[in-house]
């Protein structure tokens, strides 16, 4: 509310010293006229007490600002000081957006002076003409201070909802992160205690080794979380995601045997590197979860124009009591991934195991 009626008192505290001011430089300048007289001052402060209450009754103070206008006029007062109040408010009648009561009270002023005209004999062409083209002008770049108005004010609506659209696509981008992160290593976690159970008995060393890749992926999610959500605090440092030059990190906890393989590199954008090392993370936590014990292949390959990152698995080996079903949404998470970027992502059986074939597109490499 103070917002929306903070600009009313001042402008209307600018109409009255105006007004003032002209009227007595005016009195003095046109001898011929009235002297300046308590009704002559209690007349010229109707139109600032107009402006001030414009805003809740718009035709009613622009009509009684016209009214003491005239009045001004009539009662032999000088020229200038009396139009002051209804060109402003017939300017603000434009720019609120009344323009249909703007322009019909723009009318009812040509009206009322050229009907002041003619009473005092003033029945010049002329002079109609110049009184026409006043008010016209006046209302011509009222209308262009609205259109300046109304377009300043759709930039800054566009510009929120931008802000607006980019907030809830990086809330968006930070519940996928971790999501991925929580997926993968809760899921390792999951697979290596089942192991752990398993052979605790029969083979206390290999579930020694289950439990410490337990404890590196409970770090290694705590480290992750913290670094997405330290986005969420202002001033936190900045922690890089996950990229693929911890791709070796990721491939020695999963706690699988897997070969990975690269074919030529080169720069990568940060979310095509991102996107990439989600995909083959998300890859390795399904292999570990629906085939145990296989072994897995990483090929990154960076062809033209195009990053190609495969994972292949070759089929559980070890009992399915290690294995549940999970949610079911990596594979829409990594195609979502791959079609945010303009790629494409294929997967599907292939032979015993499991295949996934992600194809991301790179930008032209500058010299």
């Amino acid at each position: 509310m103070r917002r929306k009626y903070g600009f009313d008192p001042y402008l209307a505290l600018i109409v009255a010293v105006g007004q003032m001011v002209i009227a007595r430089g005016a009195s003095w300048g046109q001898r011929d006229r009235e002297p300046l007289d308590p009704y002559a001052y209690a007349l010229l402060l109707v139109g600032p007490l107009a402006v001030l209450l414009h805003r809740r009754f718009p035709l009613l103070t622009t009509a009684a600002a016209l009214a003491a206008c005239d009045l001004f006029l009539i009662a032999g007062y000088a020229y200038g000081p009396s139009f002051i109040s209804p060109g402003v408010l017939l300017v603000l009648l434009v720019v609120r957006g009344r323009r249909l009561m703007a322009w019909f009270m723009a009318g009812m002023t040509l009206a009322s002076f050229l009907s002041y005209a003619w009473m005092v004999g003033n029945r010049d062409i002329f002079h109609s003409v110049w009184i026409l083209t006043s008010i016209m002008l006046l209302m011509v770049v009222a209308e262009l201070a609205r259109i300046v108005r109304e377009r300043r004010a759709e930039r800054e609506r566009t510009a929120e909802e931008e802000s607006r659209r980019q907030a809830s696509e990086e809330r968006l981008t930070m519940a996928q992160e971790l999501h991925d992160v929580l997926a993968h290593n809760i899921s390792l976690i999951h697979v290596q205690a089942s192991t752990a159970l398993h052979l605790i008995d029969a083979n206390p060393e290999q579930a020694r080794s289950a439990l410490a890749t337990i404890k590196t992926a409970s770090k290694e999610v705590l480290g992750e979380m913290r670094s997405v959500l330290d986005v969420l605090r202002e001033g936190a440092p900045r922690s890089p995601t996950a990229g693929l030059d911890r791709l070796d990190e990721l491939v020695e906890r999963s706690g699988m045997e897997v070969s990975l393989e690269r074919v030529g590199s080169r720069p990568l954008p940060s979310q095509v590197d991102r996107a990439a090392y989600r995909i083959v993370q998300e890859s390795l936590t399904n292999a570990a979860r629906y085939a145990p014990g296989s072994e897995v292949s990483v090929r990154l390959e960076f062809a033209d124009g195009e990053l190609v990152v495969q994972v292949s698995d070759t089929g559980a080996t070890t009992p399915a009591v290690l294995s549940e079903s999970g949610s079911g949404n990596g594979i829409p998470g990594m195609r979502e991934r791959a079609s945010a970027l303009g790629g494409t992502l294929v997967a599907g059986p292939a032979g015993p195991g499991f295949q996934v074939e992600a194809r991301l597109p790179l930008p032209e490499e500058t010299s």
